[in-house]
């Protein structure tokens, strides 16, 4: 089988790649193409374009690469149709993939959705264009299936991938905490992770309020987890004087060991959870974009933990409510408040029983194969 993927972030590219892995073991002649990442070219595809050359945000950086965006579009058209896959698998990141979905359905490739669009969270009327463009739908949230039921849509579960991607990792991690410290460089003192983001516009937001909070735990080492789609340098225009390490590639190494976590809502939200690190999660954006945003979004959280669980598990600075003096006063409860830090704790591995047990790369692969064959 040919397969061609496209994911436009760092999860979406971890996925894939686990995806990738998955359908090999059952596919071992299958070939892949991509648009992707590190991880989904380590998995033994062709990577067409990196997602950090074609990752835009927001509303406004959107209509300035407008010329940008337009030939990315026809690119990948181009490129999928010479190629001719048996499947197309989109992976999240629905501005893009559902307007490549809409330009290639003419051309009769069968095309699956792997990670649902947040549809259900937001501009819910996409779900029509989903039913009209997309032939198999996968979801990796337990209550997703049920949305697209109601819209008589046939989407399947097949489990979270992280739960994949953190058992691999266990299974093949074997670092003291003292060897970590000594390898990178940090003292012996407990420190707690940055996670700012994967995108610059995300990063040049949220990484200065964290800092800025940073500075009231002097008896805390704080580490910044690098993007791996983002530059050093980027990240050292903000840091300036303040004594905060910066490692790529070992996100799951350091909340592994860490103490606490303060991290951009998103993906990070539910691996920090996954590790069991007491969290707190922050999100700014521009006003306007915020405003437009607001109007159109119906979820009462934003980040992962909470809504899996339909509960507050974990605090949410949104807005306004980012600054450095909230995010120290949550953090403060997070690393002496001890029934505070229990209770959170105990509710993380609730979430984790809800997500069920690992195994969906290798479910979805071969739901995947079985509709090809068919």
């Amino acid at each position: 089988m040919k397969y061609y993927l496209i994911a436009g972030e760092a999860s979406g590219d971890l996925h894939g790649s686990n995806l990738i892995k998955a359908l090999k073991k059952l596919d071992p002649d299958s070939s892949f193409r991509v648009w992707g990442g590190d991880n989904m070219k380590q998995a033994g595809a062709t990577l067409v374009k990196h997602y950090r050359d074609h990752a835009i945000m927001g509303i406004f950086p959107v209509l300035r690469k407008l010329g940008v965006i337009i030939r990315n579009f026809r690119e990948v058209t181009r490129d999928i149709r010479q190629f001719t896959p048996d499947v197309l698998i989109l992976i999240d990141y629905s501005g893009f993939n559902l307007r490549v979905a809409k330009r290639v359905r003419p051309f009769g490739f069968k095309i699956f959705y792997y990670i649902s669009p947040q549809v259900w969270a937001w501009r819910k009327y996409r779900v029509h264009d989903i039913k009209k463009r997309v032939d198999k739908m996968y979801c990796v949230l337990p209550f997703v299936k049920e949305f697209y039921k109601q819209y008589d849509f046939d989407a399947t579960y097949v489990g979270h991938p992280l739960l994949d991607a953190v058992e691999d990792f266990k299974n093949g991690f074997n670092h003291s905490e003292s060897t970590f410290l000594k390898d990178h460089d940090l003292i012996d003192q407990p420190f707690i992770v940055l996670l700012p983001g994967s995108r610059k516009q995300e990063i040049e937001t949220q990484l200065p309020v964290m800092l800025e909070a940073a500075k009231n735990f002097p008896g805390h080492q704080f580490v910044i987890a690098g993007a791996p789609s983002v530059e050093l340098v980027f990240y050292q225009l903000f840091i300036k004087d303040f004594p905060v390490h910066i490692i790529f590639n070992k996100t799951y190494s350091l909340l592994s060991f860490s103490r606490a976590a303060i991290v951009t809502s998103g993906t990070a939200t539910l691996e920090a959870a996954l590790f069991k690190v007491p969290e707190v999660v922050c999100y700014r954006t521009g006003a306007v974009s915020a405003f437009i945003v607001k109007s159109l979004v119906d979820v009462k959280y934003i980040s992962l933990v909470n809504l899996i669980m339909d509960e507050e598990v974990v605090k949410e600075l949104i807005q306004k409510d980012m600054t450095a003096a909230n995010v120290t006063r949550e953090l403060h409860l997070i690393l002496e408040d001890e029934n505070y830090r229990k209770i959170m704790l105990e509710k993380m591995e609730v979430l984790r029983t809800k997500l069920g047990g690992p195994g969906a790369s290798i479910r979805a692969a071969r739901d995947i194969i079985s509709r090809l064959k068919a």
